[in-house]
């Protein structure tokens, strides 16, 4: 079978990027496709008896088949809760698309079946004064998955996340809706979700309904692979 990678953006910070990619490699794993993970950059810690831990790469690295050490899906870790260009100016390091391409590459080399290359924050979150997370998408050249977290103001945030996207000539593989607050009502929640069908155009890969405690094999029966595998 062909190999397919994606690079999984959001329209926010804690629009649960991390959870929808971990449900999205589940469910390729449980169709028998090999996985793989890159989460080049994340900022925040808590330390475990192995050392700092981001627990959105130890996530992702619990779902790739066959494993792989945490370095490699996350070569670059701060402490700093905050955004990549400040975490790495606290750390005393820099951070630059030449030095953040090299390890996502060996993953992708790997050529699984399904890889995701997830970013941090939104589309245009800064790794430096000049550079921001989407030039390393845009490097990469993968096709992009848009998590819509949906919540008050997310039409606004997809709107313009989805038009930034485009300028950015990477095909748009699909998008998902996943609900990371209660929604006010159900006549609201469809209300949000028909005109992001109108406006976005692209296939819709799921729609997440809120969930207290999401877990990859309960947010996976709410996605469908198939435009992204094409069968």
């Amino acid at each position: 079978m062909s190999s397919f990678a994606f690079f999984v953006t959001g329209t926010d910070t804690e629009v649960g990027k991390t959870a929808v990619s971990c449900a999205l490699l589940y469910k390729a794993h449980q169709q028998g496709l090999t996985t793989a993970a890159s989460k080049p950059v994340a900022c925040g810690t808590e330390m475990t008896a192995e050392g700092p831990r981001n627990e959105d790469a130890v996530a992702l690295h619990q779902q790739c088949h066959p494993s792989l050490t945490l370095e490699e899906i996350n070569p670059v870790l701060f402490d700093a809760p905050t955004s990549p260009h400040i975490a790495a100016a606290e750390a005393g390091a820099t951070l630059s698309v030449e030095r953040m391409l090299p390890p996502i590459r060996e993953i992708l080399a790997l050529r699984r079946q399904f890889t995701l290359v997830e970013g941090a924050g939104g589309w245009y979150v800064p790794i430096n004064d000049h550079e921001d997370l989407s030039d390393v998408a845009i490097a990469l050249d993968l096709p992009l998955i848009l998590v819509v977290g949906i919540k008050l103001g997310a039409l606004n945030h997809a709107f313009l996340t989805y038009e930034a996207l485009k300028r950015s000539g990477l095909p748009i593989a699909g998008w998902v809706a996943n609900s990371v607050t209660p929604p006010p009502s159900e006549h609201c929640l469809d209300q949000y979700l028909d005109i992001l069908h109108r406006r976005l155009e692209a296939p819709c890969l799921g729609i997440v309904p809120f969930m207290d405690n999401p877990q990859p094999e309960a947010i996976a029966q709410h996605l469908d692979l198939t435009p992204l595998l094409g069968a």
